[in-house]
This record gives C-alpha cells, sequence and structure tokens, in this order.
C-alpha cells in the first residue's frame, strides 16, 4: 500500500511514528497521524488547513483539544458528554484519579518509564486512517495518496480526532471544497 503514497505521506507516516515515540505510546494512533499533519509546511494538508483558518494558533488549539482528550484516556467530548447525561462526572474522576497517581495518569503516556523496544505497531484506527487514505485517493481519481488524503480520512472516522476536527472548522466537506473546489461529497 505504501507504494502509493506520496513523498510526503510517507513523511507524516515517519512523524507520526516519531510522536507515538516521544510520548512513549504503546502503538501509532490516529491521533498520531493528525499530530504529524499539524507538522508539516507547505503541502497540501498545511494550505487546507490555512484555508480553513487553522493557522499556528489553531493548530496549537487542536494540540491542546487532543491533549485534553488523551486526558479523559481517549474519551471524545461527546462521550464525556453521554457519561454526564448518565450522571457520570468524568472531570470529577479524572481529577481522583490524577490526586490519587499523578497528573496524566489516564493518559496511557508512558514517558519515563522502559519503553518498548523495536517498532511501535498501528493501532486499528492508525490502520483504518491508512486504507481510508487509499480510498479517498481512489474515490477522488488521484493516482497518489498524498497527506491531503489523511486530512479527509480522519474528518471521515468518528472518534477524537476528527472530533477535534470538526470542532475547529475542518469538516470533510469544507476540505473538499477547498482541496478540489467542488462540493461533491463522497466519503470514502
Amino acid at each position: 500500500m505504501f507504494e502509493r503514497f506520496t513523498k510526503d505521506a510517507r513523511a507524516v507516516v515517519q512523524s507520526a511514528v516519531a510522536q507515538a515515540e516521544r510520548t512513549g505510546a504503546d502503538s501509532v494512533d490516529a491521533e498520531h497521524l493528525l499530530l504529524a499533519l499539524l507538522d508539516r509546511e507547505a503541502s497540501r494538508t498545511s494550505f487546507a488547513l490555512a484555508a480553513l483558518g487553522v493557522a499556528e494558533e489553531g493548530k496549537e488549539s487542536v494540540r491542546q483539544s487532543l491533549a485534553e482528550a488523551r486526558r479523559r484516556a481517549g474519551l471524545s467530548q461527546a462521550e464525556s458528554d453521554a457519561l454526564a447525561g448518565l450522571g457520570i462526572d468524568v472531570e470529577r474522576i479524572i481529577a481522583r484519579v490524577e490526586e490519587v497517581h499523578g497528573v496524566g495518569a489516564m493518559s496511557g503516556d508512558r514517558k519515563g518509564r522502559s519503553g518498548l523496544s523495536g517498532r511501535r505497531p498501528f493501532s486499528r484506527g492508525a490502520k483504518d486512517i491508512l486504507e481510508r487514505s487509499l480510498r479517498a485517493a481512489v474515490t477522488r481519481h488521484d493516482r497518489h495518496v498524498g497527506d491531503e488524503h489523511m486530512l479527509i480520512a480522519l474528518t471521515i472516522r468518528p472518534g477524537v480526532p476528527g472530533e477535534v476536527l470538526a470542532d475547529h472548522g475542518v469538516t470533510y466537506e469544507s476540505l473538499v471544497r477547498v482541496l478540489y473546489g467542488d462540493g461533491e461529497a463522497k466519503a470514502g
């Protein structure tokens, strides 16, 4: 599959692996792919994000939103709201866990602990993003998978990265409009 990835797309994958290693994560997740995309410069993704109002301050806001979700053990804001509707105060639970085990205890970060040796595997979610990237390229009749296809895939897949992007005005429809100049919205 990677033979169809552009140089930029391959760089995103490598950067996502580095993001996972830096945080001590057990695997490369969809969140790491989004963080890697945020770091891109002079690419179709950086152009699209800027066009949608996610410039440097917006990118930092996206990073902060991802960090908040990680602190909630990966729960999206929608999931936290749903639990609140059932009378479960996620923030209170997090505060209690952090009081006992330290700040960030629920984040799953393994910084400071003995790390894994060798390569980090890609989580099911990250693999799904890469597969959806390929489908997005095929749907658009693009010959190669670029970093923009990864961003499109992140907007399609349910979960924290897609929710955070939508909260910052980056939806599938707006992204396709900016990247391709049309309103054609065929989700891959």
